[in-house]
């Protein structure tokens, strides 16, 4: 029996002294132990010259690690050209802000064709690969255009939209036709898998059939690949053990002795235009205008680490949020109370569980999300005895599930703040019966259990032989 191959753009390798990894990091290491297993990606480290296409190899706790350095302009056009202000913004429906350069399209593919290069004398005959998210797309097409007989497959973790929206990125067809590489494609929900059906469908003429696949015909080779939607968990089990011991730990306890008796709504997640800060800070705002029993009696903590500050949107929406979290604490704050405390910098795991744990309300509410853990950590870290309550997007992933949550359209911030409103006020028993159920879903269907599904899966599929090669061209056409 082969080996797993684990393929993404950045590896979690593992290191001295790190915080405890996320539950996607987690899964991944634990089925890679299990079934003995390679994992492939960028070093993080980028290179002044060319690439040397020398491997850093590693090995820790039975997991082989393998990466490659990518050169410096490579790195620009692949990862923060392509990949962040094209596919991130399309991928989100953010057409508006899609910032397309054919350069940097084509140092896309050509980073994923040095991946396959790196990639391919490692391999074993019956190995399955399993690449990741969408800096990755074309790179099982640049493999079985190198030969490659094993099973691929390939998980999208961020949302896939129709083809109304897809269309507009200049040569999608392409991109498309790249999934078909795969032997199995896999989305967060039923919605992305929609989203993705109709624009396999309407981008390149194909149906899906009753077992829900499609049938290509790449090069005279008939190919199907199946798609399907596998919604990832956490460690719920592990987040609720960490909750609960930072519960009693120095960062907790401060929060718990500052805030007195008032209650705390908290938000976490990086700084994203995706995640819906502005919406979320007008929505509090709307809450303390429109329910002022809520003044001097709630704190909102939002921790939103900067991230891609070389990126002027980014720039601007860190700006916008400074101004209105300095409005909102203009317009209400005492001499004892601050209505918004704000942190733009990272807060290690371990202590934003001990947060979660003593917030009243935990608000989610992104403009658009493949899945989002923060609400499925929020929920893991509750006290059984006095949980606090869930307001989430409906633009969430995670809102296909967690019927116990308070939705909102994070567009509307009345209703935001009257959801606030109900969710500060919910009596005891009705939030321990929604979070009784949610809690339930999270512990059916957990990191692992997303992983071991997905895979089981992919074992099913028939392997089709591999097409003659293909060469991507400027204008984006594929030929022989």
């Amino acid at each position: 029996m082969g080996r797993l191959i684990v393929v993404s753009n950045r590896v979690a390798l593992p290191r001295r002294g790190e915080p405890t990894a996320g539950g996607l990091a987690v899964a991944l290491k634990d089925v890679l132990k299990t079934n003995g297993g390679l994992w492939f990606g960028w070093s993080g480290d980028t290179l002044k010259g060319p690439t040397t296409g020398e491997l850093k190899a590693m090995r820790h706790q039975g997991i082989d690690y393998a990466t490659i350095d990518l050169n410096e302009n490579d790195y620009k056009g692949f990862y923060a050209g392509y990949s962040n202000n094209i596919l991130w913004p399309l991928f989100h429906f953010r057409l508006g802000l899609l910032e397309y350069d054919r350069k940097q399209a084509e140092a896309y593919r050509r980073v994923n064709r040095d991946f396959a290069k790196a990639l391919m004398p490692l391999l074993g005959p019956d190995d399955t690969i399993w690449i990741h998210d969408y800096q990755l797309i074309p790179l099982a097409a640049e493999l079985r255009a190198l030969g490659a007989r094993q099973r691929i497959g390939f998980f999208l973790h961020i949302p896939f939209p129709p083809w109304a929206v897809f269309s507009a990125l200049p040569d999608a067809e392409v991109l498309l036709r790249d999934l078909l590489a795969y032997d199995l494609v896999g989305v967060q929900t039923r919605r992305d898998l929609a989203g993705m059906a109709n624009s396999l469908q309407d981008g390149l003429g194909l149906e899906l059939d009753a077992g829900g696949g499609v049938t290509s015909l790449r090069d005279g080779v008939k190919r199907r690949t199946q798609l399907s939607a596998h919604a990832i968990g956490i460690d719920t089990r592990g987040f609720a053990t960490t909750a609960r011991k930072a519960a009693f730990g120095t960062d907790a306890q401060r929060m718990k002795d500052s805030m007195g008796d008032r209650q705390l709504i908290v938000g976490a997640e990086r700084l994203d235009y995706t995640k819906g800060l502005p919406h979320r800070l007008r929505g509090f705002g709307a809450l303390l205008a429109n329910f002022p029993e809520h003044l001097n009696r709630v704190t909102y903590l939002q921790v939103a680490a900067r991230s891609r500050n070389e990126v002027a949107t980014y720039r601007d929406l860190r700006r916008e949020l400074d101004q209105l979290a300095g409005r909102i604490n203009g317009d209400y704050a005492e001499f004892d109370w601050t209505p918004v405390r704000y942190v733009a910098r990272a807060v290690a795991r371990d202590t934003l569980a001990g947060f979660y744990r003593a917030a009243d309300v935990g608000l989610v509410t992104p403009l658009r999300d493949g899945m989002n853990l923060v609400a499925k950590e929020y929920v893991a870290a509750q006290d059984p005895e006095k949980p606090g309550v869930l307001v989430l997007s409906s633009f969430a992933g995670a809102a296909e599930s967690m019927d116990g949550a308070l939705l909102v359209n994070p567009l509307d911030a009345e209703a935001m703040a009257e959801q606030l409103d109900r969710a500060l006020k919910m009596p005891l028993g009705e939030r321990k019966e929604r979070w009784a159920t949610m809690m339930q879903g999270l512990e059916e269907q957990t990191a692992s259990r997303w992983a071991e599904n997905f895979l089981a899966e992919l074992a099913e599929q028939d392997v089709a032989e591999p097409p003659p090669a293909v060469e991507f061209t400027a204008a984006g056409t594929v030929r022989n």
